[in-house]
């Protein structure tokens, strides 16, 4: 009953509908593309700041994961600039002045023998079971008010 002059995409009676097919591989395809390119996109401000400093990626990683699944873009573009900028590092200096403090300390107070170590403790003893001294009595000083 079909006529004989149909175009080549329309499927006869009883056949495989081929082009329903390859447009449904198609179209499956181009959503897990678009989805991997959307995703890749996304992970961008991640990447920059991997290789950054630790504080920084893991904010930057904070941000876009507020982003992805509250869909407000505000935060992906602030973990892109974040991303962009470089931190400067407070840790190390610091840490070098505290290590740097820490053998001037060491180096004014050497480490006591055993046996001073001893001699001292029996000295800060007979200090703590003398008797307190006296105060001394100072005259009172006269207050003049204005009054």
């Amino acid at each position: 009953m079909t006529p004989h002059h149909l175009p080549f995409y329309m499927a006869r009676p009883g056949e495989t509908d081929v082009l329903m097919i390859v447009m449904g591989i198609f179209l499956i395809l181009a959503v897990l593309g678009v989805g991997n390119l959307y995703l890749h996109l996304h992970s961008l401000p991640e990447r920059m700041a991997h290789k950054g400093q630790k504080l920084q990626f893991e904010i930057v990683a904070v941000l876009g994961l507020i982003a992805l699944f509250t869909h407000i873009h505000i935060f992906w573009i602030a973990a892109l600039i974040l991303a962009l900028i470089d931190l400067p590092d407070f840790s190390t200096p610091l840490s070098s002045i505290a290590g740097s403090v820490e053998r001037i300390a060491d180096s004014e107070n050497p480490p006591a023998e055993p046996g001073e170590k001893e001699a001292t403790i029996a000295q800060a003893q007979a200090v703590e079971r003398a008797p307190p001294a006296k105060p001394t009595s100072t005259p009172a000083k006269e207050v003049r008010s204005h009054a």
